[in-house]
């Protein structure tokens, strides 16, 4: 009897593993295209002020080196990552020289631990605080082949080589379309600090954290590290046109661009009969504007018709506005039928405000995607569930099947108990 009590186990085993193979989609199989080597450099602030002893009663510049060290022990192998300095080496006082004072420490690419710790070691707090040259030469680092590039500027005072303003250096390496990310912490910092470190990350979609002790550094600093790991997908620089005619052809995809206050760009898809065009927008406000604006995407004919659109508004509580639209190309039985271009048009109702520079225009992200189009049967017949009708009529037969073996067991088990 035990034996046939083990065997059954083993079938409703079995038929619980058949069940949950088919509750999982083919598409499910990762997708194992090898991704190229994420590149992170850290610029870090070596100016004189880093010698201020506020950090958990340590110098802000003990502070950094710490979190480096346990940064570098914990760089996952595939990040290719470097070091850069601002303010480390010259100790005068003549503005010009101190205001290009940013070098490499150690190059961008693959980790040597020993030698990446050797160097910050050597750091002591010296001169002047370039952010604007060192993000320039930063992207320079950073620039040529794909996957992710991040820079992490580290820093506990603002700029003081201007006029060379380092967010519009920021917005200028956002302009380019390289899809690089600054992301910026500030140590201890007041509040004009705190507004131009803001202002650099949000110019490239980064991010920005206040600092105020050794762990929160650590911490910050090894997650953003980590975060360019993650898989992603590098949006593609294009260039959309003032009118449908003169729109670049855009396939399947995620694509930046620049669009100016109060203007519009078109691009153009084609979609085949039976297919589905899915189209969204994300314009980001990365500098001051007015109140109350919106962002309007909209599918029209190579003449003119609207076709449908999408449209989204923000009253200045939020830094990107999105929207998207559908539109299903209906099946022809004409043989001959050809694909139809769909013009895309994205409008934004921005203003700047006062004394804000417009040029270059705000960020933009456009995702497209042309996919085929849902089936009549799995738009009425199927009442929502599509291709999903297979699936669950895998599992009411396994269901049924489970209960019927169950039920003999059970019958079989009580004659047996009858008998004895």
């Amino acid at each position: 009897m035990i034996r046939r009590q083990r065997l059954a186990a083993g079938v409703c085993a079995l038929l619980a593993a058949l069940t949950a193979g088919l509750a999982v989609p083919s598409t499910a199989v990762a997708d194992e295209t090898e991704q190229p080597a994420p590149k992170v450099e850290l610029v870090l602030d070596v100016s004189g002020s880093m010698r201020t002893r506020d950090i958990d009663g340590g110098s802000r510049m003990a502070a950094a080196k710490q979190a480096f060290n346990e940064v570098l022990d914990a760089t996952p192998e595939e990040v290719q990552l470097g070091i850069r300095t601002l303010g480390a080496n010259y100790r005068g006082n003549d503005r010009i020289t101190g205001c290009k004072d940013t070098a490499q420490l150690y190059p961008v690419g693959p980790l040597n631990r020993t030698e990446a710790k050797t160097a910050v070691a050597t750091l002591a707090p010296t001169g002047w605080t370039p952010i604007g040259p060192a993000l320039q030469k930063a992207a320079a680092d950073l620039d040529g082949g794909d996957g992710t590039r991040r820079i992490v500027l580290i820093s506990d005072g603002e700029d003081t080589c201007q006029p060379l303003d380092p967010c519009e250096v920021a917005r200028e390496i956002a302009a380019k379309g390289i899809g690089l990310t600054i992301d910026t912490l500030g140590l201890v910092p007041d509040a004009k600090t705190r507004d131009q470190l803001s202002c650099i990350a949000d110019a490239t979609g980064g991010t920005y954290t206040d600092v105020r002790h050794k762990e929160e550094l650590s911490d910050r600093v090894g997650e953003l590290v980590d975060r360019a790991a993650d898989p992603v997908v590098t949006p593609v620089a294009t260039e959309g046109a003032a009118e449908c005619a003169k729109a670049p052809s855009l396939k399947s995809g995620l694509y930046t661009d620049r669009e100016e206050f109060g203007r519009q760009r078109w691009y153009k898809v084609d979609v085949d009969p039976g297919q589905e065009l899915r189209a969204s927008v994300s314009v980001a406000d990365d500098r001051a504007v007015n109140p109350n604006y919106g962002v309007l995407l909209r599918a029209v004919t190579v003449h003119g018709r609207e076709i449908v659109r999408g449209e989204a508004a923000g009253t200045g509580r939020t830094d990107v506005i999105s929207t998207g639209l559908r539109y299903p190309k209906p099946e022809n039985d004409d043989d001959t039928a050809t694909a139809e271009t769909v013009c895309l048009q994205v409008t934004n109702s921005f203003s700047a405000a006062a004394g804000v520079k417009t040029s270059p225009g705000l960020p933009l992200e456009l995702t497209v995607d042309v996919v085929d189009g849902p089936s009549k049967a799995g738009d009425v017949a199927s009442f929502g569930l599509g291709r999903g009708w297979w699936l669950l009529g895998a599992l009411v037969l396994a269901g049924f099947l489970a209960g019927l073996l169950w039920g003999w067991l059970s019958r079989w088990r009580v004659a047996v108990w009858r008998t004895n």
